[in-house]
């Protein structure tokens, strides 16, 4: 008889030893554990610190076990595992009890699966309910006993588990439930955390407080059974539960995302760089360039101000972006007059709308570049392209006038004869390089606008000229960081490029600042800071602009209807330069006073052409960079590749009046329609404040039409017809009588333009 007992006893446990090494050898190698990364939130800050957006799939922060509340940790000990110091990863008193449990039914404080348990099956086995899986959790608990101790255990317990509503691990929820961090935790609110691993969708403060309240209170009688809370520290967490409130209770969607222009946009500009598994797992730390002030600054004059002039003007959107000139950080950036769930559209950075006479920045730009001063005399008079007669806003003409005066008062033909003086791609070579990468066709009417730009493009490509040229491209992050701290992404020392010349950007500056001290823009005057810019309004009204600057930032500003609706007579010196003004202010609250960089350098750059070594014309392909004295440059042009069409006079200074006598009959006349006093003038004279009417511009190359504005745009003849101009043919050989050059003159190489894009045909 004993040996048959012996025999079935043997045969029993050759049986569950041949069972257990089939289970061993199905189970998961636990030393995985020491290079475990768990799914990390991504966080995004803005410029102060504070928390502006969260990416994540598990939403969850890495906590170590020192930075955790003790009396969390007793929580989660006493009703999960109070005897988690002394087993071995399975608790046999635990597994007696819960047995009886399940037969009498009377219920439990506790299950049979220790927190050891519980965290192989989190990580390594699947949470459906089978003799099978739970065999498996019982070895798998056992291996990881082994090779982990006790605390590292917990540590990677309590970041591990889900504690609902979105939230993984205890840094979550202690973030998510009461804004703290776990080390901060009371009595009271540690119990609720740990009341949530067993239901979190039924124990959640946010889906029901009354199952909370009453789960929160069976966790600390728990914490007094074991000793880990006197009657006095008890009863003074029930007082505090009873008190317990949670602000979050009505959300929906537990992902941070304040300021959303701002960081809808960000989050568009990480997905450049990261794939969505580092994104959204990786833990990465985004510090951003936002300033959070501003930024509501902003959102609250576009809206209250497109808000006001409504029904005044019929506007119903805005937007605006500044940017640090210095930095290239993006300060703010306002996408519209509020945000909505459900029309997430940001008209900042995804809205292209044409940007009208403020893209006369560039074609102005180019002019200088190409060797022409301020002063320069250009006719203002009728012009006639293969049929296209572009007009003035007022529909009058004023003869030879400076570019200075012509851009203060934002005449059109001026800007049309000096893209054809330039050259169209010229123009387009300077857009591109002070940052504008949107479509450019290569017609006559760009000098007009006729493109369509964003916002934060115009920001981004004009701040290039407070900052003497050098083109600091624009960013919405500063610094980016991994999940160790180690640095990814550094902007603080942003890539600085010398695009234009120093004494470029220093003309610009001054002929801009013009347009706001007595010209199209006198609204955007602010005291104690030096501003200029450009205003812009476009077909029909149906877009006004005004982009400007001071010494240390510079702001984008456009009013619009999103279906393209026109405006009611709404001028880019009317309530865009009134946002402009309003957000220029407080971005400069920190600065008693500020004047623009305004350098008047004894020499200028100009362009050269890189095949014939002389003055560069519209069609040279090539160029560089070389410095001239400012009353020596070269008058002869490209013999390689022809000198330009019309050469603009040369008006002198408004300090020479004495003499006069030595001017050219076109000298005078561009000096005197830039000294007149408009008040003693007569009707005829364009007033320095007047406001730039829009004009009807044809998005199509004019030599391809017809020779005239489409009938559909229902614009009235001019009161005079204008006539085509006749072109002189070149002059003859120009006799050069430049000032003796430098002993040895300094050449500053560009490097060659781009091919013009794929999408704008040759020659059109």
């Amino acid at each position: 008889m004993f040996l048959m007992v012996l025999g079935i006893g043997l045969t029993g446990v050759s049986t569950v030893r041949t069972v257990l090494d089939h289970y061993r050898s199905e189970l998961p190698d636990v030393s995985t554990l020491t290079y475990y990364e768990p799914s990390l939130t991504t966080r995004i800050f803005a410029s102060d610190g504070s928390l502006i957006g969260t990416l994540y799939r598990e939403n969850r922060t890495w906590t170590k076990l020192d930075q955790i509340s003790p009396h969390l940790k007793d929580a989660i000990l006493a009703i999960e595992d109070s005897r988690f110091y002394t087993h071995r990863g399975v608790d046999p008193t635990g597994v007696v009890r819960a047995v009886i449990s399940k037969a009498t039914g009377s219920g439990g404080k506790q299950g049979a699966s220790t927190i050891t348990m519980q965290l192989a099956r989190a990580l390594f086995l699947s949470p459906k309910q089978t003799l099978d899986r739970k065999l498996k959790e019982v070895l798998v608990a056992v291996e990881i006993e082994k090779n982990f101790t006790k605390d590292e255990i917990l540590e990677l317990y309590l970041n591990q588990i889900y504690l609902g509503a979105g939230a993984h691990g205890v840094y979550a929820a202690s973030d998510l439930y009461f804004g703290k961090k776990p080390k901060d935790l009371t009595p009271a609110e540690a119990s609720l955390i740990a009341g949530l691993p067993q239901a979190p969708s039924d124990y959640s403060p946010l889906v029901s407080v009354e199952r909370a309240k009453k789960r929160q209170k069976l966790v600390l009688g728990r914490m007094k059974t074991i000793g880990k809370l006197t009657e006095a520290e008890y009863q003074k967490a029930l007082k505090e539960v009873e008190g317990q409130t949670y602000e979050n209770k009505e959300k929906k969607d537990f992902v941070v995302l304040k300021v959303p222009y701002f960081t809808t946009y960000v989050i568009k500009q990480l997905y450049r760089q990261f794939d969505e598994e580092m994104l959204f797992r990786g833990g990465l730390n985004i510090y951003t360039t936002v300033d959070l002030k501003l930024q509501k600054k902003a959102e609250d004059t576009v809206k209250e101000l497109v808000n006001k002039d409504r029904q005044y003007l019929n506007v119903s959107q805005g937007a605006c972006v500044t940017v640090e000139n210095g930095t290239g950080y993006i300060r703010a950036m306002v996408g519209g007059t509020g945000w909505k769930d459900k029309a997430q559209f940001n008209r900042a950075w995804q809205a292209e709308r044409q940007p009208g006479s403020s893209f006369k920045t560039f074609v102005y730009t180019s002019a200088v570049e190409c060797g022409y001063a301020p002063s320069t005399s250009i006719p203002d008079s009728p012009i006639d392209i293969n049929g296209w007669q572009p007009k003035n806003s007022d529909g009058k003409f004023y003869g030879p006038m400076s570019m200075a005066h012509a851009m203060q008062q934002s005449r059109n033909v001026v800007a049309v004869r000096i893209l054809q003086t330039v050259g169209v791609n010229r123009v387009i070579q300077t857009a591109r390089k002070m940052g504008i990468k949107g479509k450019l066709r290569p017609v006559p009417s760009l000098a007009l606008g006729s493109t369509d730009l964003t916002v934060l493009e115009m920001a981004d490509a004009v701040s290039t000229i407070p900052n003497g040229g050098v083109r600091i491209p624009a960013t919405p992050i500063k610094l980016i960081t991994d999940r160790d701290g180690n640095v990814v992404v550094d902007n603080r020392f942003p890539s600085k490029t010398d695009v234009i010349a120093e004494s470029t950007a220093s003309s610009m500056m001054e002929m801009m600042r013009g347009v706001v001290q007595a010209g199209t823009a006198t609204v955007a005057y602010i005291p104690n800071h030096e501003a200029a810019g450009k205003t812009g309004t476009t077909d029909s009204y149906r877009d006004a602009w005004f982009v400007g600057y001071t010494r240390d930032y510079t702001t984008a500003a456009w009013c619009g209807n999103d279906n393209y609706e026109k405006m009611w007579r709404s001028f880019g010196g009317d309530l865009p330069a009134r946002i402009w003004r309003s957000v220029m202010v407080y971005a400069n609250r920190n600065t008693k006073e500020s004047k623009l960089p305004i350098t008047h350098p004894s020499k200028v750059g100009i362009l050269m052409c890189m095949d014939s070594k002389q003055r560069v014309g519209p069609e040279c392909p090539n160029t560089y960079r070389e410095l001239f004295p400012r009353y020596g440059i070269p008058r002869q042009f490209c013999a390689v590749h022809g000198a330009p069409k019309f050469i603009p006079g040369s008006a002198v200074k408004d300090t020479d009046k004495d003499k006069t006598k030595d001017k050219s009959p076109t000298d005078a006349a561009a000096e005197a329609a830039a000294q007149q006093n408009p008040a003693e003038a007569g009707s005829d004279a364009p007033m320095p404040s007047e406001i730039e009417l829009p004009i009807e511009i044809p998005l199509d190359d004019p030599g391809q039409g017809s020779g005239s504005i489409p009938a559909d745009q229902g614009r009235e003849a001019p009161p005079v017809q204008p006539q085509p101009v006749d072109i002189p043919p070149p002059a003859p050989e120009a006799v050069e009588l430049p000032p003796p050059p430098p002993a040895q003159p300094v050449v500053i190489p560009i490097e060659p333009p781009p091919p013009p894009p794929a999408d704008v045909p040759d020659g059109e």
